[in-house]
């Protein structure tokens, strides 16, 4: 994991600071590397100071809902993630990282979400092969920001067997075996289902968005 030595910034390079939220699991650099792509100072850290002086705050997730939320409890990042987002701060959840923002998971029944989204992460329906390793078009509700300026239609890349039950703040889904939800947004709360640094052009230009939302820190 990143510790505080990184720190300091490289003042005036006009780029914006995006924490990417270092909890041990999955290929987190993938994500901090697109980012950086499309013009961000993304940096992989633990740090809650780092975190806190950040513009944006990214939660990327691979794996497991139980073992992701025990890996982000056990250094203290779901008290800074929960945090972050109270006080407004930009903030993309992506795959399991927008799972852990729901209250619960059907794959970890006795596991506490970060409860920030209401509702419950559940397995994909019956009938069809799980997990979903595919792209698949999105059904866009709205003009949602974090796909402005994006032709439609929009296809992303999925590798998931769970996603979070129907809301209020989804703003598109994907047919598999029925209607799946594939992106929520929620002011500046952003997450999607689907891995935008591994769609190509099309996640590029989403993540572009979100960078583009954040107001640089002093």
């Amino acid at each position: 994991m990143s510790t505080g030595a990184e720190r300091p910034a490289r003042p005036g390079d006009g780029r914006p600071l995006v924490a990417v939220l270092d909890y041990g699991i999955g290929n987190l650099r993938s994500a901090q590397k697109a980012l950086e792509q499309v013009g961000a100072d993304a940096r992989l850290t633990a740090d809650a100071g780092l975190v806190a002086d950040a513009a944006g705050v990214v939660l990327p997730g691979v794996g497991a809902f139980g073992p992701c939320m025990q890996a982000l409890g056990q250094g203290g990042l779901d008290r800074v993630a929960v945090d972050t987002i109270a006080r407004d701060v930009p903030f993309l959840g992506i795959c399991v990282g927008m799972q852990l923002l729901y209250q619960r998971s059907e794959e970890s029944p006795h596991v506490e979400g970060l409860g920030v989204l209401p509702g419950t992460v559940r397995r994909l329906p019956e009938g069809v092969k799980r997990p979903q390793m595919q792209w698949n078009v999105l059904d866009v509700s709205g003009d949602p920001a974090m796909l402005t300026g994006l032709p439609r239609p929009v296809w992303a890349y999925f590798v998931h067997t769970f996603a979070p039950e129907a809301g209020e703040h989804v703003v598109a889904t994907c047919d598999y075996g029925g209607s799946v939800v594939a992106a929520v947004e929620r002011g500046r709360l952003w997450a999607t289902q689907f891995h935008p640094e591994k769609s190509g052009v099309v996640g590029l230009a989403m993540l572009a968005n979100f960078v583009t939302s954040l107001t640089p820190t002093a």
